[in-house]
């Protein structure tokens, strides 16, 4: 038997009026996902209690089984795990991530970098991914950091893209910090980290503006009118503590597969392999199916995680996202069903969240689930869509997805 949970992220959405107020799975060409809904198990997911904190890798914590209350830390210890960062009991993983800021046109300014002296009143955040930089010219910026902001308390680490690591030595876990995606357009003042420890947070993010703001990277950028990637923007604590192993606890080998630094850390942490992200950094979906499946010939369990791209993700185009869910669809999870059909008795759920930020908001719309069993016959679900409605919609009541991959592993059900 083959287990697979594909976990599709930031693809649930609220109805949109550009598209006659459907949401954008309900616009989109999905036939292998609605096969899922019309043969096996449609129906919402709890997944998080209000009182968690939010942040992204906390869907994918109770999907796994495990409870948030107690393990979720925040994304920097998943961060940490994929980079192989040692992070010890006392230390405290930061997200670092590498952002745009400019001076507020309202306050009189011009919005010229030289107008911002520091970080407060009247600075605002203009991209929350500088420019979606590229992974190479990232890997400049923050060395020339570590070089002079490194001490043996603090490290930087470089990740992918806009998104790095910092790990500070001993440090404070309870500041108060801002996801960088809920602040453009809007002034950073108010969003600057606040509580224990955040003087020392916010005297890094200052001194690192002052040293990238004049970076010749940033120069050349600015003259090729890309964003200066101007500062890092320090959030997603948490400390590193032990997780049980879901390989020893249902006493079975398993990997997972995403090109997310924090989900690949999000397995390991659980005790999964984790496929080498340089096999997936630029892998396009079709790839990124077939390392899965070529996975499952040698493993019991896939966790495959798969969200859309940034610019989809980060943007305003609403079609743009329609024609990405189809690409998933399509490229990812047909071929990913057709193989899992070839390699004999299978259960696969297809998990869908509205992920952690949506154009500057929390996002909205439900956690759904389709559950299929090869073993089992068919349900009848003519006409039933892998949407939220029809999830909704459903008989079935709200399953707890803590307790979904106990179902999962369960043997004879």
């Amino acid at each position: 038997m083959k287990y697979v949970i594909l976990h599709a992220d930031g693809m649930a959405d609220r109805p949109r009026q550009e598209l006659g107020g459907r949401t954008p799975l309900q616009a989109a060409s999905t036939p292998h996902l609605d096969r899922l809904a019309q043969e096996g198990e449609l129906g919402l997911l709890t997944v998080v209690p209000e009182t968690v904190r939010r942040g992204n890798g906390l869907t994918g914590t109770t999907i796994l089984g495990y409870d948030p209350k107690k393990y979720y830390q925040g994304p920097g210890p998943f961060e940490a795990a994929s980079l192989g960062v040692a992070v010890g009991e006392q230390d405290v993983a930061y997200r670092c991530t590498m952002v745009t800021l400019r001076a507020d046109l309202q306050s009189g300014s011009k919005g010229g970098l030289n107008e911002i002296k520091k970080l407060g009143p009247h600075v605002v955040m203009d991209d929350a991914t500088a420019g979606l930089i590229s992974t190479e010219e990232a890997r400049e910026l923050i060395e020339a950091i570590n070089e002079q902001l490194g001490s043996e308390m603090i490290q930087f680490y470089p990740g992918l893209g806009h998104r790095h690591l910092m790990v500070w030595g001993n440090g404070k876990s309870r500041a108060i910090c801002t996801d960088p995606q809920l602040l453009v357009g809007r002034p950073i003042a108010d969003a600057l980290p606040t509580g224990d420890g955040a003087d020392i947070l916010w005297k890094l993010m200052d001194a690192s503006f002052q040293i990238l703001r004049d970076h010749p990277l940033n120069e050349e950028r600015s003259a090729a009118g890309q964003k200066p990637a101007n500062c890092l923007w320090l959030w997603g604590e948490g400390r590193a503590i032990f997780w049980p192993s879901l390989s020893e606890r249902f006493k079975m080998s398993g990997v997972v597969v995403s090109q997310s630094d924090v989900y690949r850390g999000l397995g390991i942490m659980a005790g999964l392999e984790s496929v080498d992200g340089s096999r997936l950094a630029d892998a396009d979906l079709r790839t990124q199916a077939a390392i899965a499946l070529e996975e499952l010939a040698q493993k019991d369990f896939a966790y495959v995680h798969v969200e859309l791209p940034d610019e989809v993700v980060y943007g305003s185009d609403v079609a743009a996202k329609v024609k990405a869910i189809e690409a998933v669809d399509r490229e990812l999870v047909g071929p990913l069903l057709e193989g899992l059909a070839k390699s004999g008795p299978h259960r696969i759920a297809a998990f869908c969240d509205p992920g952690n930020v949506q154009h500057g908001q929390v996002s909205e719309g439900p956690g759904f689930f389709a559950y299929r069993d090869s073993a089992l016959a068919p349900a009848v679900g003519v006409g039933r869509k892998y949407t939220e409605a029809d999830a909704q919609a459903s008989t079935v009541p709200p399953r707890d997805a803590t307790k979904f991959i106990v179902r999962l592993f369960a043997k004879g059900s």
